[in-house]
């Protein structure tokens, strides 16, 4: 039994402006401090933003989707598929097939004549749990520039 990670949400106020119209996704946005205090600092840029650590009134969990229809050891990308007969059959059900739904044979339920009329492939998917959040870090104050030293000589 492994402890979940603890993640932390980062909340801006506004938008995040990039030059070019790069996107941002997985890339390096800035240095996120904290203060002898425990107060958050973010550095963007030439910016410094100022915030706060908030409870989260409901924790959330980090899921991740795993497809399981393939394996990793197989090359040939044969799929693991899920047993559509296993799978209960709803009721009043019947009336919505065709005619050729029908007339498969009666040991198969009316969801197995249909995926099979429809070629339809039912997915074997998994939702694992990466990390619980139960806090986020505020940053609601308009950003302030980073100014340099500047001697007064010239």
């Amino acid at each position: 039994n492994s402890t979940l990670e603890e993640w932390s949400i980062v909340e801006l106020q506004g938008d995040l402006d990039v030059r070019g119209d790069r996107i941002m996704s997985g890339q390096f946005i800035g240095d996120l401090l904290y203060n002898k205090y425990g107060q958050p600092i973010l550095i963007i840029g030439h910016h410094i933003l100022q915030g706060r650590m908030q409870k989260i009134d409901k924790p959330l969990l980090v899921v991740e989707k795993c497809d399981l229809n393939r394996r990793d050891d197989d090359d040939e990308g044969d799929e693991m598929m899920l047993d559509v007969s296993q799978l209960p059959m709803t009721q009043g059900s019947e009336h919505e097939l065709d005619s050729t739904a029908q007339s498969v044979t009666s040991n198969r339920t009316v969801l197995d004549s249909t995926v099979a009329i429809e070629h339809k492939v039912v997915p074997k998917v998994e939702y694992r749990v990466r990390a619980v959040v139960r806090s986020k870090v505020l940053f609601k104050a308009r950003p302030k520039p980073i100014i340099a030293n500047v001697s007064k000589t010239v």
